[in-house]
């Protein structure tokens, strides 16, 4: 029975179908660790937030799997627990959703944190080379994308690859059983490393030299069309990012600086991440640290504290914490530096340091890697006057004042911190008619509620912290290998 109360919801966001009497948008985001769904008015009013969890599976030391079940399983629980309407979509990119002919699941899918296809990345910069590689595709091939998993399940589990006939990622399959269709988006294709981000299409040159069949591929539509976008994508859209100019700052298990660009522009050495944007003709160029708000949480775990008792006892300690410095690459590192074998570290630690010490050194470590992805942004010619911060660690007063003063950027909170679901909930509303377009959802329903400004103090303290920061992956690197 439910199945059917969400296809009707689904049935209402066909493009025709204007939006005439919708009092509810719903955004339903598939993260690592659950299901969030959102339901809002289409003034942006929360109207109802529902969340199911659902494990994560380590078969071996480097490995991220899930079940796709699972993910539907925890959809329909949420969904039936928010008011109905039109569903949008978001979810955790990269991940590989593998399917036969009959539209059946042939293994768990292998996540974005996955690190086991470091053989096939190489295999695919040296088949395409690097330069035409970032042309094309926009980023270099890293262990977390879609095609590299491809390429290792074709080696590794050759039956399984010779029964494969759909490729799907996590949110698509979630699509797939809500509607029966074969489709995503252009934000979330951008993420597979087998996409045309450029030319907003899947990247027949790319697919021919991998040799994966074309065919497996859904159709790739604008995010508007679709009602659904990367995680990133719709994250950013939720907090008002849906054209050049304010840049998204997410505190959330990774670390995200994100800017949105009116044209297709990489760059060239992959520093960063260049994908579709969830807005037609616009893309976004993001830089990723894989341990943003993770960190902290590594740490809280570790003392077995609650993160508001330890950020309390961080608020204690000055900035730069006396010289205690934190590398926060805990699980290998994206921007800038992609690599998965980086290492987190504490240095100049003294006999004065404290628990709350540690605390605040990794609320700045995290802070000086955010500013790493912001100033390659600023080589790339983005010019930010302010930032929009979200996520977990954006609801700390004490992080989001260290992140506005090591980045030297206002910072600005919204009413709303559902993060993607949210935004995911803004694509339904374009979709189903209730919206002109991205702008006016944003228009209607993003309200900024506090701007938190640099301390001036503490950004000439940071700004010593952080040319020490620089020094200190480089000075670590050597250890890798010991």
């Amino acid at each position: 029975m439910l199945s059917l109360v969400l296809l009707a919801a689904l049935r209402e966001t066909v493009p025709g179908n204007v939006g005439e009497g919708v009092t509810a948008l719903v955004g339903l985001d598939v993260g690592t660790s659950a299901v969030k769904a959102v339901a809002i008015s289409p003034d942006g009013e929360v109207l109802g937030i529902a969340e199911e969890s659902y494990p994560l599976s380590v078969p071996r030391p480097g490995w991220a799997e899930q079940d796709p079940e699972d993910w539907w399983r925890a959809a329909q629980t949420a969904l039936a627990r928010v008011p109905e309407g039109p569903i949008g979509l978001s979810g955790q990119m990269h991940g590989l959703v593998a399917l036969d002919a009959g539209d059946r699941v042939l293994r768990p899918a292998i996540l974005w944190n996955d690190g086991r296809t470091g053989a096939e990345c190489e295999e695919i910069e040296s088949l395409l080379g690097l330069d035409r590689l970032v042309s094309l595709t926009g980023n270099r091939a890293l262990a977390g994308f879609t095609a590299p998993k491809l390429l290792w399940l074709r080696r590794h589990e050759p039956e399984t690859y010779s029964r494969l006939r759909r490729v799907l990622l996590p949110k698509d399959y979630i699509h797939l059983r809500l509607t029966g269709e074969h489709a995503t988006d252009v934000s979330d294709a951008s993420g597979t490393l087998l996409f045309d981000v450029g030319g907003r299409r899947w990247s027949d040159e790319v697919c021919a030299a991998l040799e994966i069949p074309r065919e497996w591929l859904p159709p790739a539509l604008e995010s508007t069309v679709m009602g659904g976008a990367g995680d990133q994508a719709a994250a950013a859209l939720g907090v008002g990012i849906d054209r050049p100019g304010p840049v998204s700052v997410a505190l959330g298990t990774a670390g995200i600086a994100f800017a949105v660009t009116p044209s297709y522009s990489p760059d060239p050495q992959a520093r960063l991440h260049t994908f579709c944007h969830a807005v037609p003709d616009t893309w976004h160029a993001m830089g990723v640290m894989l341990s943003g708000g993770g960190s902290f949480a590594w740490l809280c775990d570790l003392f077995d504290e609650d993160a508001a008792d330890l950020d309390r006892e961080a608020e204690r300690w000055p900035p730069g914490c006396e010289g205690l410095l934190f590398a926060p690459y805990l699980a290998g590192e994206r921007t800038p530096h992609s690599d998965p074998n980086a290492r987190g570290a504490f240095t100049g630690l003294s006999l004065r340091h404290d628990r709350g010490a540690l605390a605040r050194a990794t609320l700045e470590g995290v802070a000086y890697g955010l500013r790493d992805s912001l100033e390659l942004l600023r080589e790339a010619g983005v010019r930010p006057e302010v930032g929009r911060i979200s996520g977990g660690g954006s609801r700390s007063d004490l992080w989001t004042r260290i992140v506005a003063s090591v980045l030297d950027l206002p910072l600005e909170r919204t009413e709303c911190d559902a993060g993607s679901a949210y935004g995911a909930a803004l694509l339904a509303g374009v979709r189903s008619g209730t919206f002109a377009d991205a702008a006016e959802a944003v228009a209607r329903c993003v309200r900024i509620t506090e701007r938190i400004n640099p301390d001036a103090e503490w950004v000439a303290a940071y700004s010593e912290g952080y040319a020490r920061f620089g020094a200190l992956y480089p000075a670590l690197r050597p250890l890798e290998e010991a």
